[in-house]
């Protein structure tokens, strides 16, 4: 089986190819789940992270792809992220996921990489396959998917007394950014299991490169904070759509920072979210997010809110 690496960037034949792949693969094993528009593969394809070096195969023609970030931030450089493994239903069962495994194994070792981690779906194809290589869950979660209603933008958001709620489009304002670096860092006491990834200190640089990152790679970015009149950044939530033109967004990160708990925050940003991406974006149906399953209060949060669990999945991790 033949594994070439993608040209750096990609061609249009090799974008193409490799969005072929993946909306295969999504429609034999998610059916009902929209997979990825032609815009987001593209930037995701073509615009370096933020954290490290992305390393992309294609297996045969078009049978197969395998997209490996190799950590380079500081603690992180003895391990790794497979982003993407898929193999196109037609060409199951003929060695093209072991083959493109082969060539991930034989890059992280080249690396020096101590281990890997993904995400997969439980019960699928792709499940079994890692399970089958030696990795082993370190953090169960769900998907969650939250129905945009037709009258959303007429959300009633609940008072938040002693807090303003602020949008920001794209960038978050340099005047807020270190203080909204500073509520990042209150994801530490999320559950994050066994995985063998070190956090890294949020700052406002950091933070402005994660957010360019996704605006490099054609999404828009939307956050809404509740804020003190000190100048504190007590609770956020951040929404990307990947294809602003496509019909699904991405919840990232929904913060509430400690000291600010039990005030309704969570809530709070999250339908002033919902209501703002319903008004700038008409085509927008549905908002889906990850959750691990020992997060309980956000969990709580999501389903006050209405998503419903759309399916099982967890991070798994290999030691090399």
């Amino acid at each position: 089986m033949r594994i070439r690496a993608l040209s750096v960037p990609p061609t249009d034949t090799e974008v193409d190819d490799w969005w072929a792949v993946l909306v295969a693969a999504q429609a034999a094993d998610l059916p009902g789940v929209p997979a990825p528009g032609r815009t987001e593969i593209a930037g995701r394809l073509r615009v370096p992270g933020a954290r490290g070096r992305f390393v992309n195969w294609a297996a045969g023609d078009g049978e197969g792809i395998a997209s490996l970030l190799l950590f380079t931030d500081e603690g992180n450089t003895h391990t790794a992220f497979l982003d993407v493994m898929a193999v196109r239903p037609d060409a199951r069962r003929r060695g093209v996921g072991t083959a493109l495994w082969q060539r991930v194994r034989e890059e992280l070792l080249g690396q020096g990489r101590t281990s890997v981690a993904t995400t997969t779906d439980l019960g699928g194809p792709g499940h079994a396959f890692a399970q089958g290589l030696g990795f082993e869950s370190v953090l169960p979660l769900g998907w969650y998917v939250g129905e945009v209603p037709a009258d959303a933008a007429g959300i009633r958001v609940p008072a938040t007394p002693g807090y303003e709620l602020l949008v920001w489009h794209g960038l978050v304002p340099d005047a807020w950014a270190g203080a909204a670096a500073l509520a990042h860092g209150a994801m530490e006491d999320a559950p994050s299991g066994g995985l063998d990834e070190r956090i890294q200190a949020w700052t406002a640089p950091r933070l402005h490169a994660a957010h360019r990152l996704v605006l490099d790679r054609g999404g828009e970015l939307t956050t809404v904070a509740a804020v003190t009149p000190a100048g504190e950044v007590a609770a956020y939530t951040e929404l990307v759509l990947p294809d602003p033109a496509g019909p699904c967004a991405l919840q990232y990160d929904t913060v509430v920072v400690p000291a600010h708990r039990g005030h309704g925050l969570g809530r709070a940003v999250k339908l002033r979210m919902l209501a703002q991406a319903a008004a700038r974006y008409p085509a927008l149906r549905a908002v889906r997010t990850t959750v691990a399953d020992a997060n309980t209060p956000m969990r709580a949060v999501n389903e006050a809110l209405g998503y419903r669990r759309e399916r099982d999945a967890a991070v798994l991790q290999l030691k090399l």
